[in-house]
């Protein structure tokens, strides 16, 4: 820990504002950043920061989401759908964590990170996702395809969504891990719903952002109950995040996909060694 309490409650703020700009624009929630900082450079222990970042997850969530659904870029009728499995997750994912010990949760985190990276990897030269996918009758039933005005490159990108049943597969599984390490699991949602589901990578991450919150604040009071949620460190995060994830909403529009699918891939192989080493050598 800091010298005095002031040093760590300023830094936490700090470090919380990075976060949560990062995690809205990338639809990530803050945690992929906060969990390694508080864990591995301030020694908070791990359920006290996977406590912090569920709260976390919410304040990024209500920070950024208002603005990607004004904006457009939201699509409420996939978050709708999808938010039916990853909720269920959630909650499994949230007991689940009362059951599975701190190096397991290290060793877990960094393998989800480094898979996600590794999906994205493969599309970061593709341009952004064209409307002439093969037609998908549920999704054609549920109305799900929409389109977005792009002010990176300056013209309406619509979009055709593919494999609904799949995206809600992956969504569940998302939504367990959400809950079981207190991150967003945008570093699932956004590759699941830009790969199997054919979403353009603003759009998966504008509805990442709207959903991450309602499936952290479905887990959210199961780790309260547990005693896993420090005010004195959840109190500076839920600040500092809040700001950051309203400044990132801003910049969103404006990003190339190129290079936000760029910084995506970057954050999470970061994260994922980071883990990786923490969870096997203790």
């Amino acid at each position: 820990m800091l010298a005095t309490p002031f040093n760590f409650v300023a830094l936490v703020m700090v470090v919380s504002v990075v976060a949560g700009l990062l995690g809205s624009l990338l639809g990530l929630g803050g945690g992929l950043i906060l969990i390694p900082i508080l864990t591995l450079v301030l020694k908070v222990d791990i359920r006290y920061a996977v406590g912090a970042s569920i709260v976390s997850v919410i304040a990024t969530s209500s920070g950024a989401a208002a603005a990607y659904v004004r904006d457009g870029l939201a699509n409420m009728r996939v978050a709708m759908f999808l938010e039916l499995a990853t909720t269920a997750g959630a909650l499994t994912g949230a007991l689940l964590a009362g059951v599975v010990g701190g190096r397991g949760l290290y060793l877990l985190f960094g393998a989800v990170m480094a898979y996600s990276a590794l999906a994205m990897l493969r599309k970061l030269r593709e341009q952004p996702t064209r409307a002439t996918e093969a037609n998908d009758a549920l999704a054609d039933r549920l109305g799900l395809h929409s389109s977005y005005f792009d002010e990176a490159s300056g013209r309406e990108v619509a979009y055709r969504v593919r494999r609904p049943l799949v995206g809600l597969g992956l969504m569940y599984v998302a939504g367990t891990v959400s809950g079981l390490l207190g991150i967003g699991s945008g570093a699932l949602k956004v590759p699941a719903m830009d790969l199997a589901m054919g979403l353009p990578i603003k759009v998966s991450s504008a509805t990442s952002n709207f959903m991450i919150g309602v499936t952290a604040a479905a887990s959210a009071g199961i780790y309260f109950a547990r005693g896993d949620i420090d005010p004195f460190i959840a109190g500076p995060v839920c600040v500092g995040v809040t700001l950051g994830a309203f400044a990132g909403s801003r910049f969103m529009t404006k990003l190339s996909s190129g290079w936000l699918r760029a910084l995506f891939v970057v954050v999470l192989l970061w994260v994922a060694f980071e883990m990786l080493r923490k969870g096997v050598h203790g």
